[in-house]
């Protein structure tokens, strides 16, 4: 609470005075928290950044290199909401106010909360569907998009963030392949801007839309990135086999609809597979014995490897 009142809220014509300050959650690793700001005349939603000197990861990656790609994607997520809005009538995201770097850093956006949108832990398939068609929409709105001041390549877990979690893997096939499923994915004809953490946690409901937040590592990309890893914060192994081909089939009919090339829509499936594998690989380094790892993710590193050995 403290910092905020290195921010003039009356010159940002936010108000003249706080009247509540709830903290929402804490940031990851201990860089600071998310907060929900009650003024005398408006509600917003503050993240506050801080630079701990003693980093406390939950998995242990712990590196000067791990901290510099923290403060960076903080860097990103400013820039992208100070200046990524053309897609923000078909795919919400909320409204940007202003931000603040230096000693202290601060961003401050519209809180979701006053449009009645709420998060959820798990969703039905309509609201799967909301979720996937704001993807779709959000991936043409920037097809071709150069990332500008954003990460080149979106998703945290790309093979160049990671070079310890892909050092410590066990000798194997996700290893052996890793840099030739970078480069395919990178090197895809169809580019894009992607969420870049695109899981269920950082999509807000509300009774008729959905609204996206958390763009720390928005990049580019091509969009089955984000698709993949979306269905893996929604899906179990068994759920995944069953709805594959339909929410593969929602993801690119509403690409069509929207405009987009049959090129793009079979190179984009064609990628899915590529995805997960590429998935995979972060999680084989960063967390072994991770959930996610089971026979779906599996079948799609096989289904990669039968096509490339």
């Amino acid at each position: 609470m403290n910092r905020l009142a290195e921010l003039d809220i009356e010159r940002l014509n936010l108000g003249s005075k706080i009247l509540d300050y709830q903290v929402i959650q804490e940031l990851w690793s201990g860089y600071g928290v998310l907060a929900r700001v009650k003024s005398d005349r408006c509600q917003f939603v503050i993240k506050q950044i801080s630079y701990p000197q003693n980093v406390n990861h939950p998995k242990g990656h712990v590196s000067s290199f791990a901290h510099e790609r923290k403060v960076k994607s903080y860097q990103v997520e400013m820039e992208f909401y100070a200046n990524y809005t053309k897609h923000r009538n078909n795919a919400y995201t909320p409204e940007y106010i202003t931000h603040k770097t230096g000693d202290t850093n601060f961003l401050i956006i519209e809180d979701l909360q006053t449009r009645g949108f709420h998060s959820k832990y798990e969703i039905d398939f309509k609201e799967v569907e909301q979720c996937i068609r704001w993807l779709a929409n959000f991936h043409y709105t920037y097809l071709d998009h150069k990332p500008e001041e954003l990460w080149e390549i979106g998703c945290y877990w790309h093979l160049d963030t990671r070079p310890k979690e892909y050092k410590i893997m066990q000798d194997g096939p996700l290893k052996e392949y890793a840099q030739l499923v970078d480069q395919k994915l990178k090197t895809a004809t169809h580019q894009t801007i992607l969420h870049g953490d695109a899981k269920l946690a950082n999509f807000l409901f509300n009774s008729d839309n959905v609204s996206a937040v958390d763009f720390q590592y928005t990049g580019g990309g091509a969009g089955v990135k984000d698709l993949a890893y979306f269905l893996s914060s929604v899906y179990g192994e068994d759920q995944l086999f069953e709805v594959e081909e339909e929410v593969l089939d929602l993801y690119f009919t509403e690409l069509e609809r929207l405009g987009a090339s049959d090129d793009l829509l079979s190179s984009w499936r064609a990628l899915y597979p590529y995805a997960w594998f590429d998935f995979y690989r972060f999680l084989a380094g960063w967390s072994p014995e991770h959930y996610k790892i089971n026979e779906y993710i599996k079948t799609q590193m096989h289904k990669v490897l039968d096509e490339i050995k």
